[in-house]
């Protein structure tokens, strides 16, 4: 099968899935009752208000961030030519992390709230971002700045873990329930603010394609082809860490995503051209993402299940087979 079938086939199992998202679930929601609560909006009707409100931005959110992901994981995979590195691996997700469990045990009823949790998980990818893009400037060895990541990681986690010991129940639980991570919490009125900011990263790095094309071949080879790689290396970063920061602050910390879809895009259409990677896991994210989400909401008829226990039990074998592939 050439490259233009699978893109072709793959953008129709992405179309299928949207389908299947939007009509799964413990109320049964038709297709007509979507397009009556966007043409014909009824306040009182019950399954006006689950489908333009819940399920829609549910839907949406899931393709931001499975795509989101997927590429931020692609990108620190080339960079880094490591085909296990993700973008929770420079710890901008530990940082949201922090950052919501310090606000949390302030008391203020603000950081309580939705916009409070997106704030506070916003502002520490943001800080931890730009701390990577620092060690960046002053760090050649791409393992070393990997290693720094981790560092910090580790560093954050063990914070966390104190900061947790002094919480009172109610901020632990919603702090654990933050961790958990989830797509139902996105309204209509965030949408906005995730697409654009997801739109500007996913762009960006389509102007990125040759330096990425050429640093597959080394750094060597990129810097004969005229390719600044520590330039691409920080815009790559900034890219990975802005997606990687807002889809956190909006749906928690969600694993495995960066790691499996890109190995999995690699080997579908077997090319390191990033023209076709970029595109490939953009589609094959979203499809994933909306896969698990499918699952979460048909076995979560009275409890909610974490999206982040399916998409690390879908995940985590896959990983494994990529390890033992590549390195048996």
């Amino acid at each position: 099968m050439n490259i233009q079938l699978k893109f072709s086939f793959s953008i129709a199992v992405l179309l299928v899935f949207i389908l299947v998202h939007l009509l799964i679930g413990s109320t049964a929601i038709s297709l007509a009752d979507y397009w009556n609560s966007f043409v014909n909006y009824d306040a009182t009707n019950t399954n006006h208000l689950i489908a333009h409100d819940l399920r829609v931005p549910r839907m949406m959110t899931a393709i931001i961030a499975g795509a989101g992901l997927s590429l931020a994981g692609l990108l620190m995979q080339t960079i880094f030519y490591n085909p296990l590195a993700e973008p929770n691996i420079l710890g901008v997700s530990t940082g949201s992390s922090l950052f919501v469990a310090l606000f949390l045990m302030t008391g203020v009823s603000f950081f309580t709230s939705d916009w409070g949790l997106i704030s506070s998980a916003l502002l520490g990818a943001f800080l931890f971002g730009m701390l990577i893009l620092f060690f960046a400037r002053f760090v050649r060895s791409h393992g070393s700045l990997l290693l720094i990541g981790i560092m910090l990681g580790s560093f954050s986690a063990a914070f966390i873990s104190i900061i947790q010991t002094w919480s009172d129940a109610h901020q632990l639980k919603l702090f654990t329930l933050w961790t958990m991570g989830s797509l139902q919490q996105v309204t209509y009125s965030q949408l906005p603010i995730l697409l654009i900011l997801s739109l500007v990263g996913i762009v960006a790095s389509f102007f990125l394609i040759k330096a990425l094309n050429a640093l597959v071949l080394g750094q060597e080879n990129a810097a004969i082809l005229g390719v600044n790689s520590k330039q691409t290396r920080m815009i790559a970063i900034l890219i990975a860490s802005v997606l990687t920061g807002i889809i956190t602050a909006f749906c928690g910390p969600i694993a495995f995503i960066g790691i499996a879809v890109p190995n999995l895009v690699k080997l579908v259409f077997k090319t390191q051209n990033h023209r076709i990677l970029i595109a490939g896991s953009l589609i094959f994210g979203s499809v994933f993402m909306l896969f698990c989400d499918s699952v979460v909401q048909a076995i979560a008829t009275s409890v909610i299940v974490p999206i982040n226990a399916i998409t690390s039990m879908i995940g985590a074998p896959f990983v494994i087979y990529i390890i033992l592939k590549r390195w048996s």
